[in-house]
């Protein structure tokens, strides 16, 4: 978990040196906010805007070696850069462009992990937006647990604006129930 960390903070640090507006999501985010568990990838959300995504994508694949042959093919057309750092670690990079996305990133916060990775993550609040619009097995899991132990921390208000429109979009109401039905049980 350490080598995650001093990767994610090499990263990092790439990024800031970029000037890249950006912030870690997923299990590093988790992490932070969440059940610990065990993750062995970094996921990132990085604002590359619509039709510059792909001078992010060049300058990203001189430095990482890509997961898949048409890896900058697949990020253009599905907007994720799946990355492979030199000990093999994954690194999935959301490419990022909807005023939502912006937002997580505006509002993401700066978090020690240890002494040498203070790392940039989302919000509570997004990582569950995320989750639950995801909307898979394990990132229901996931956003149970933030809910447990973010207790009286979370902006409910916030997620219901921002995750309702997304599910519209998504024609998926039963998102929203869901969370409401997850939210109630863990609500004390």
């Amino acid at each position: 978990m350490i080598d995650l960390f001093h990767l994610a903070a090499d990263l990092q640090d790439f990024f800031i040196q970029e000037q890249w507006k950006f912030c870690f999501i997923g299990g590093i985010a988790l992490q932070r906010w969440g059940e610990p568990r065990l993750t062995r990838d970094l996921d990132i959300i990085l604002l590359t805007g619509y039709g510059a995504e792909e001078s992010f994508v060049d300058k990203l694949l001189a430095h990482y070696q890509g997961r898949r042959v048409d890896v900058k093919e697949f990020a253009l057309t599905r907007r994720v850069l799946l990355l492979r750092s030199k000990s093999g670690i994954g690194i999935d990079i959301a490419l990022a462009g909807l005023p939502f996305e912006e937002t997580v990133i505006r509002r993401a916060t700066r978090f020690e992990f240890i002494p040498e990775a203070t790392l940039l993550t989302c919000s509570a609040e997004d990582l569950i937006i995320m989750k639950a619009f995801a909307d898979r097995g394990r990132d229901w899991l996931d956003v149970e647990t933030v809910i447990i132990r973010q207790q009286g921390n979370l902006d409910w208000r916030y997620v219901f604006e921002q995750l309702t429109p997304l599910c519209e979009i998504k024609e998926s109401p039963e998102i929203i129930t869901k969370l409401k039905n997850l939210r109630q049980d863990h609500y004390y």
